[in-house]
Order: structure tokens, then C-alpha cells, then sequence
């Protein structure tokens, strides 16, 4: 009988697989009898400081106060709150939203219901077009700006500082979309921002929190009916077992995060490098060095991707392929179209906090006689 294969999951741009140490945490906290945060009795004070000591971890990793940090229910949740808050909020200046093209979707998607959306392009390796955005945040009606940190796709960082500054001069409040580097990018020194968002799914934390970071003084105003949880800033009592599993993920990144980051570097590196050079018609997207460390798209002419995923999800290795913002593979990609690249026959990876060396040697044995074998199967040239 054949040997089972061995899977390696390498599909960390949905979202790092839940860390040993949050699932811990998440056992003990269900157990621990926390009661409601707004209660004087002991059980609600428990869970009262259990919030204010994972705020405090939150505030540490971005450069923010524990006031300022709100646990939404997932960072879909938090980035649509982000973006109509402040367009609520800002409403009397316009009903304009400056994205980039490569934003997540629901990101766009809020942006588009808020009003009207203007997308700034960027060049083939997905670098914010900074003269255009200059412009676009200078334009009459500007109600607020998004930008990500770094690609949820292809991994390449933004001059966030200098798009931070643009929206500064011209009064314009900018969101923050750190889900693909909070943890893995030390974003204490990164000012300028009034809302950051994330997602504790993306560092190994539970699906069902998110993060809202709203600065002090910022015109942003809940969209949805409000109460007394969370000062009026999220509706209902907060998951506590969740956040707290959170906070403890992120917590991990923190004091691990850089050894994890440069090993995965390396191992992307590894990867982008040898794939190019033994794969024929092959594109490697996004920049090769200012980047996240994890997070790798390429895409391989006459190959549909959705067949290629599914030869290496049989060959070991569960990646992904398509949009990382559509439950379907077949959804091509918006990120790669605003950069001018392949959008079918792409493959997504993202590597985990436990992928290694092996795993990379033996990708690299198995991509090319895969990509090969479909291409003769489609009788590609």
C-alpha cells in the first residue's frame, strides 16, 4: 500500500493555522468562569482585566493606547467599521474614499458603499503610486484614505510613511490595514495614521477577532447601533476566552516573531529564486526584498491555477490560488490585474510559523514536472 503523503500547509495568506499557545489559552479562559465585563462581581472583574491586559498587548504591537483598541468580530468587520466610521464621521467634507488598487476587497467594498471611491494605481511590483496618491488625498471631498501595510497577495510593503504624510498635510484621516504585517513588521514607529485594523486569524489567533484601533480625537462615528460595551465603539459583549487567545498569539509574534520572520525570508527567497530559474514562462509577483517575510504568487503561463493547486494539494502541499479576497479559486485576482501581471495560473503561498527547509526542497522537486505534465495535458506550447 503507498505511504500517506505528507501534508505541508502553506496557505498562511488566509490566515496562520491556530498557535498551540492560543488554543491553550482559549481552553483555559473557557474555563475559567470569566463573567460579564461591565459586572462589579468578581467574575466580571476578571474578565474586565483580562480586555485591559490583551488591549495593553495590542497597543505595545501597533504604537497605540490600550483606550484607543476595540475587538470587532472578525477584521472584515473591523475594516468595513474603520472605513464607514470615518465616512459617517467626516461626511459634511465629502463622500470621496482614496484606496489603492490593490486593497482588500472589503476594504473597497466599504469604501464603495460610503460614497464614491478613488483608486490610486501601482507599478508592476505593487508599490503605491505616491505623486498620484499625493494628488488624489489633495482633492476636494476627500472623507478618508486606506492603505494596507503590506499586500495580502503578493507581499510587497508600502511607503506608508510617505502616503501617512500626504493625507497629514491636507487634514485627511488615513486607515491602517495591518492584517498582513501586525506580528511580523514592527509597527510601533509607523505614525501618521488615525484607524488600524487587523485580524487575529492572520498571526495565529481565532477567526472570530478582529482589530480596531481608533486614535483620540478622531472623527470616526460607529455605523451600527451602539451600547455600553467597549465605549460605544463595538456593540455587544466581547468574546473573552477569543480575545484573550488573541492577545496571547500576538503576544508569541512579539518576542518570536522576528527569528520566525527572517527564516521565512530566507525560505521565500529560496523559493522565488529557484521556481524563475527551473520553471519556463513563469512570473514571480510583488518586490523581492521589501516585502512580508511569508507571503509568495507566482504565476505560470498555459497552467490554470485551480488545476495546479489541486495537483499539489495531491502532491502535499495545501496552497492557494485565485483572490485572496474570494471564497472561490476561480476568482481572479484583482491585486495581480491592478499590477499588470497573469491573473489565472497563479499559486499563493503562505508559509507558517513551523514551515522548513525540507519542505521547500521538496516543493521544488515536485512544481516542475507538475507544471509540465498540465501544460502537455492542455497541449500548451
Amino acid at each position: 500500500m503507498a505511504e500517506p503523503v505528507v501534508q505541508a500547509y502553506w496557505d498562511a495568506s488566509s490566515g496562520e493555522p491556530l498557535l498551540p499557545e492560543a488554543q491553550q489559552a482559549w481552553s483555559t479562559a473557557a474555563s475559567a468562569g470569566w463573567g460579564d465585563p461591565l459586572r462589579l462581581h468578581r467574575p466580571g472583574r476578571l474578565a474586565a482585566q483580562a480586555l485591559d491586559a490583551a488591549r495593553e498587548t495590542v497597543a505595545q504591537a501597533v504604537g497605540a493606547r490600550p483606550d484607543e483598541v476595540v475587538f470587532t468580530g472578525s477584521g472584515v468587520a473591523a475594516a468595513h467599521a474603520a472605513v464607514t466610521g470615518l465616512a459617517l464621521g467626516r461626511r459634511r467634507t465629502g463622500d470621496c474614499v482614496v484606496t489603492s488598487t490593490t486593497d482588500h476587497s472589503s476594504v473597497l467594498a466599504a469604501a464603495d458603499a460610503a460614497g464614491r471611491r478613488a483608486a490610486v494605481g501601482v507599478d508592476v511590483e505593487g508599490h503605491l503610486d505616491l505623486d498620484r496618491w499625493r494628488d488624489t488625498v489633495a482633492a476636494e471631498g476627500v472623507a478618508a484614505a486606506c492603505l494596507q501595510v503590506a499586500n495580502h497577495e503578493v507581499g510587497t510593503r508600502q511607503p506608508v510613511t510617505e502616503a501617512a504624510e500626504a493625507c497629514a498635510a491636507v487634514g485627511v484621516p488615513l486607515v491602517l490595514d495591518a492584517t498582513s504585517a501586525l506580528g511580523r513588521v514592527d509597527l510601533r514607529g509607523l505614525g501618521g495614521w488615525s484607524v488600524l485594523t487587523g485580524a487575529a486569524s492572520a498571526f495565529g489567533g481565532p477567526a472570530s477577532v478582529g482589530l480596531l484601533v481608533i486614535r483620540r480625537g478622531t472623527r470616526w462615528r460607529a455605523p451600527y447601533p451602539a451600547d455600553d460595551y467597549q465605549g460605544g465603539r463595538w456593540p455587544g459583549a466581547p468574546d473573552v476566552p477569543a480575545v484573550y487567545a488573541a492577545a496571547v498569539a500576538l503576544d508569541a509574534w512579539l518576542r518570536f516573531g522576528r527569528a520566525v520572520g527572517e527564516r521565512q525570508h530566507a525560505l521565500v527567497h529560496r523559493l522565488r529564486t529557484a521556481i524563475a530559474a527551473r520553471v519556463p514562462d513563469l512570473e514571480v509577483a510583488g518586490d523581492p526584498t521589501n516585502r512580508v517575510p511569508h507571503l509568495l504568487t507566482f504565476s505560470a503561463l498555459y497552467v490554470d491555477g485551480e488545476t495546479l493547486t489541486r495537483e499539489l494539494d495531491r502532491a502535499g502541499f495545501a496552497v492557494a490560488s485565485g483572490s485572496a479576497c474570494s471564497a472561490s479559486s476561480e476568482h481572479p485576482s484583482h491585486v495581480l490585474a491592478a499590477m499588470g501581471l497573469l491573473t489565472h495560473g497563479n499559486v499563493r503561498i503562505g508559509l507558517t510559523r513551523r514551515s522548513t527547509s525540507a519542505e521547500v526542497d521538496r516543493f521544488l522537486d515536485v512544481l516542475p514536472p507538475l507544471v509540465a505534465e498540465i501544460r502537455d495535458r492542455l497541449g500548451a506550447p
